[in-house]
């Protein structure tokens, strides 16, 4: 059986992190996106304004174009931890910030579940928020991955600057 791949895996340059960039820099470009967290909680910035929609978009711009502009071995790989680690940071920004972005009206549960216990409650709804959290920094993870991914395979590495 052989492969449909045209291009040949390039080996790792020595001491060259599998990522294509260091932990402390893949943290990084995940901390990028922590500020709307904290600002989103705290209601100083609200959806549907330009103001958000630059601090939703730009930081996952920027992870495509550094996953780019580093020539990052997998630019999919990459960009997927980078949004691992921001999920992390949005679960822990929800957490911290929970009651400020709740004050006196938390959520609750309905139907069949309305009878349980308020802190059985708050619980259960943390968790899944947090859990929802690391679901959507993987998704967009996932999505910048596939995009620098795929500008990689469009732009020639020779057109790129190191």
């Amino acid at each position: 059986m052989t492969s449909r791949n045209t291009r040949p895996r390039q080996p790792l340059a020595p001491g060259r992190p599998v990522l294509g960039l260091p932990v402390l820099a893949v943290i990084g470009l995940a901390l990028l996106a922590a500020p709307r967290v904290v600002l989103h909680d705290l209601d100083v910035i609200h959806e549907g304004t330009f103001v958000n929609a630059l601090f939703v978009f730009v930081p996952p711009v920027v992870w495509i174009a550094v996953a780019l502009w580093k020539r990052v071995p997998n630019p999919f790989l990459t960009l997927l931890v980078v949004g691992l680690f921001y999920g992390v940071i949005l679960a822990a920004g929800h957490q911290l910030l929970w009651n400020s972005a709740f004050g006196d009206d938390p959520p609750a549960l309905g139907g069949n579940l309305s009878d349980l216990d308020p802190a059985t409650q708050s619980a259960v709804l943390r968790l899944f928020a947090a859990i929802s959290s690391v679901f959507t920094g993987v998704i967009v993870g996932a999505i910048t991955g596939l995009v620098a991914w795929g500008l990689g395979r469009v732009v020639p590495s020779g057109s790129r600057t190191p």
